[in-house]
């Protein structure tokens, strides 16, 4: 029996698919109410996701999914810094 690694699906908060949660974006919301960009994807607090392209930011932006998601509000300044992070992907 070959040992195969599970794959680990989390939704984008801008296009709804479902694609393996390292090739996302983690934005978290940690114990003090800060919302943070986690590159390490390890870090504690309520987690979102969005996939590495501007479409789905300005979707999730417009439809404030990372709001939901996180259940407090975005400020701006995490969306250009997740935008700056878009950026440096491509």
């Amino acid at each position: 029996m070959a040992d195969t690694k599970k794959t680990h699906l989390r939704r984008c908060c801008g296009c709804g698919t479902m694609k393996d949660k390292t090739q996302l974006i983690r934005i978290i919301r940690d114990s003090g109410g800060a919302v943070l960009i986690d590159d390490s994807q390890k870090r504690n607090g309520r987690g979102a996701y969005l996939c590495s392209c501007n479409e789905c930011l300005e979707t999730a932006m417009k439809k404030r999914g990372l709001e939901r998601a996180l259940r407090c509000s975005v400020d701006g300044s995490i969306y250009e810094l997740i935008r700056g992070k878009i950026e440096a992907k491509q």
